[in-house]
């Protein structure tokens, strides 16, 4: 059964101003960036929102139309180069500020989902575990972070088809480990996740 959110969850938080969630996606997969959103939740937010993963497709781009519609959003991200450097934790809490500075209105509160805060916020942040089950706002940051990256995938998968990135959006699928063994390592690529740090270290290997 899926778990809905409490609708009076974000309200218990909105005492002192704005209250915004702040989900991730992406911290899995072997290529590609890594994307947040913050959402305020505007009076006309649309009905059904709940965490991302439950929604079909098309469940989940006709709310990311209606979020963006009705409600103060902002998108973070961290790059592949950001994410080798700073490693996949530490890059997605820096996108999660990015996204909450990005907003429009200033937050009084951030709901982040998860238990680590983004470091530097100039607002109260609160951690939720699991929060896209709990909250309203983190859930819409949940679906609105998900359809902008699963887009970015896809519009990538057509610069670089040997990989399945417009199905498999990076993660490492079957289709995905026969593309880099047939095609090679991508810019696109996290040369720190272990699966291509293999691939370059053999093929550099190989060529000396």
């Amino acid at each position: 059964m899926v778990q809905l959110p409490d609708p009076d969850f974000d309200a218990r938080f909105a005492g002192s101003g704005p209250v915004c969630g702040v989900d991730e996606v992406g911290r899995g997969p072997w290529a590609g960036p890594v994307v947040t959103a913050a959402v305020i939740l505007g009076p006309d937010a649309p009905a059904g929102l709940r965490d991302s993963k439950t929604l079909s497709a098309a469940q989940r781009l006709r709310l990311y139309d209606a979020i963006l519609d009705s409600c103060d959003v902002a998108i973070g991200r961290a790059e592949v180069e950001e994410i080798d450097e700073v490693n996949i934790l530490q890059a997605s809490l820096i996108a999660m500020g990015r996204a909450v500075t990005g907003l429009r209105r200033r937050p009084a509160i951030a709901l982040v989902d998860g238990n680590r805060p983004p470091p530097g916020l100039a607002c109260r942040v609160e951690t939720v575990v699991k929060g896209d089950t709990r909250s309203l706002s983190i859930a819409a940051a949940s679906i609105v972070a998900k359809v902008t990256r699963d887009h970015e995938m896809v519009a990538l998968s057509q610069q670089f088809p040997g990989y399945s990135w417009e199905t498999n959006m990076g993660y490492g699928t079957k289709a995905h480990r026969e593309g880099l063994a047939s095609y090679g390592v991508t810019p696109h690529h996290r040369r720190s996740f272990r699966p291509v740090h293999k691939i370059l270290v053999q093929d550099n290997y190989l060529t000396h």
